[in-house]
């Protein structure tokens, strides 16, 4: 049975002794003890790399377990005495430098061990080490700073009235609701939240739990950061942190249309025989915004349902394929945005499940006119303040259209589509504004 009891791991990351602001590491696994994995499940994952890979040096294969070479060296030590590894050459600097195989009776074994589950690569993390490091890295009351908030948000034309409203909620770490027209930057609003926490975290390649293996890392959503690797050798000093972990920033999801109730719990790999942890713990101690949150495969009371226990409690349930269950920590932000009104996503007491409501308004006269010539000065074109209030006269005031913020980046796109394809230097004047409106915008009017 793994071991839950910390006691032998020198504190597991207790850093709270220390005199001086360290940064939060995984501890180096010192023996398999101290792994909190079972010894049975780590010399499969031997036998398992050396049946995919064929042959290995020793350090190679430490690597590929996230080990340090000491930690398996006396595993590989009792596959030699039962006649499953043999060393094939040595560079003559011990086991570390030494090529192993499998034997035909290593080879026999280790295809059952594939049979029963066939995941590869590092070692899992125990569930009680993974649910302590989830707690460390959580962010502390009152972290973020109006300073850093701004800065965030500093490509964005935007107001102090919307950071007002934004700081608190992002603060808190709690459930956030940003509803409006479409057009008025929901999403690009949201998706600037990536750049508020430049921070790193650390997240394991797997988690183990009841003898069960759950793959955490995802290319998609984990941006690992770029590290000198350790290199284990005879003379090698060892690893900063436990290489079971890898060092990213912390992650920041977005499903749309496509999230499916499935994808919010367990994915069993029926021919692989592991499990891939769903969209919400791969967000632990980062993001998850639900865009277009109403126009889902599932209903938004089904999406909102799901997570009432997890959003008040701050832990959520998984379901194995046997029915059993699991505990972990649910310490994502987790952040809707939706172009429907909020009455029509459910009645007052569903909505008082999201902690966190804010109305995207269509933007001032003032607020466009900055957003257009910011985004003209961005695209090199010559622009003049008088230029955006004969447009905004034209085609707003007269018309009674109404402004979104997105309406400056579509027709100065039309614009300059217009001005290359004419062959013209990039310089706006009332006509190329003119056309590029009219080409961007379905009119009211029939001919027929």
């Amino acid at each position: 049975m793994p071991i839950t009891d910390l006691t032998n791991l020198s504190s597991f990351l207790d850093l709270e002794n220390s005199s001086e602001p360290q940064e939060l590491m995984p501890p180096v696994p010192e023996t398999i003890e101290h792994t909190g994995i079972p010894a049975t499940m780590i010399e499969q994952l031997i036998l398992k790399a050396l049946y995919y890979k064929g042959e290995m040096v020793g350090r190679e294969l430490a690597q590929h377990l996230g080990l340090q070479f000491s930690v398996i060296d006396g595993m590989l030590e009792g596959f030699k005495r039962a006649h499953q590894v043999a060393v094939k050459s040595s560079l003559g600097m011990g086991a570390i430098s030494s090529r192993f195989v499998l034997t035909e009776a290593g080879r026999d074994l280790a295809k059952e061990y594939v049979v029963t589950n066939a995941y590869s690569g590092r070692v899992p993390v125990p569930l009680f080490q993974y649910v302590d490091m989830v707690r460390r890295q959580k962010q502390g009351d009152g972290w973020l700073t109006m300073e850093a908030l701004k800065d965030a948000y500093k490509h964005m034309v935007i107001t102090p009235q919307l950071l007002n409203q934004i700081g608190p909620a992002v603060n808190s770490g709690k459930s956030f609701l940003i509803y409006g027209q479409p057009g008025n930057g929901k999403t690009y609003l949201a998706e600037a939240l990536f750049n508020v926490d430049p921070t790193f975290i650390y997240v394991p390649y797997a988690i183990e739990a009841q003898g069960m293996i759950i793959k955490m890392y995802d290319p998609v959503y984990h941006h690992a950061v770029d590290e000198v690797q350790d290199t284990l050798s005879a003379f090698t000093t060892e690893p900063s942190y436990d290489k079971r972990w890898f060092k990213c920033r912390r992650p920041f999801i977005v499903t749309g249309g496509e999230l499916a109730p499935e994808m919010l719990d367990l994915s069993y790999n029926a021919v692989a025989k592991f499990y891939d942890a769903p969209l919400q713990l791969k967000a632990n101690n980062g993001i998850y915004l639900i865009d277009d949150f109403g126009r889902q495969k599932v209903t938004p009371a089904e999406v909102l349902n799901r997570w009432i226990v997890p959003m008040e409690r701050r832990v959520d349930y998984l379901t194995f394929q046997n029915g059993a269950k699991m505990t972990i920590p649910f310490e994502c932000f987790l952040v809707f945005s939706t172009n429907l009104k909020p009455e029509n996503l459910g009645d007052e007491a569903f909505l008082r499940r999201i902690q966190y409501k804010m109305l995207m308004k269509s933007p001032s006269e003032d607020e466009f006119k900055n957003i257009f010539l910011k985004f003209a000065a961005s695209q090199g074109l010559a622009c003049t303040p008088d230029l955006v209030d004969r447009f905004l006269e034209r085609h707003y005031r007269r018309t009674g259209k109404a402004r979104r913020r997105c309406h400056p980046r579509d027709v100065l796109s039309h614009a300059i589509d217009i001005l290359r394809f004419e062959r013209r230097p990039l310089a706006l004047n009332d006509e190329v504004l003119t056309m590029a409106f009219e080409s961007n915008f379905v009119s009211t009017e029939d001919d027929d």
